[in-house]
């Protein structure tokens, strides 16, 4: 091998976070380009609705997960009074943290879109789908280790980026 090139090697824990999220901006991608193609366009009432409908999906993952850490923390006499030291509260803190942080990505994401074009209803019904089917394969695969999760977070979060993306895109072409 030449001065200064190295061969990539991945554990078998970073080649299966690569499948997964690979797996799952594959999905995301084709979602959000069919819905876009075959949406229609609607009027902006229409699509405030949408967005309504679209913005309660993360609302309630987050809800649910903030919900979990208080059912933990409520059932463990270690972490009652507001620690770590039981294990299924760090674990439910964690899912919650990054549950909060890729629904602030969604919020700004599927307002943007709906700004940006008529043609984002189908998107957002595509994009608060995935994020439902991400959250529900992050939650259940946490525990066994990050390949196990790669698939439900990046297909929470790859749609979302992209949606980001072509908002600006979108916004920028008038």
């Amino acid at each position: 091998m030449a001065a200064g090139h190295h061969r990539l090697t991945l554990s078998a824990v970073q080649r299966g976070v690569a499948r997964g999220m690979a797996g799952a901006a594959a999905i995301g991608i084709v979602a959000l380009v069919t819905a876009g193609w075959f949406d229609p366009g609607h009027d902006l009432p229409e699509r405030l609705r949408a967005l309504a409908m679209a913005l309660v999906v993360p609302g309630l993952w987050s809800a649910a997960a903030i919900g979990n850490v208080a059912r933990s923390r409520f059932f463990s006499a270690r972490s009652i009074d507001g620690g770590d030291a039981d294990p299924a509260v760090a674990q439910g803190r964690a899912i919650a943290q990054n549950t909060l942080e890729q629904a602030v990505l969604a919020v700004i994401a599927y307002a943007a879109l709906t700004i940006a074009t008529n043609r984002s209803t189908f998107a957002l019904a595509v994009l608060a789908t995935c994020f439902t089917v991400g959250r529900v394969g992050f939650w259940a695969g946490y525990r066994r280790g990050a390949a196990a999760r790669a698939f439900g977070f990046a297909l929470t979060f790859y749609p979302t980026a992209l949606a980001l993306l072509a908002a600006l895109v979108l916004a920028i072409r008038g």
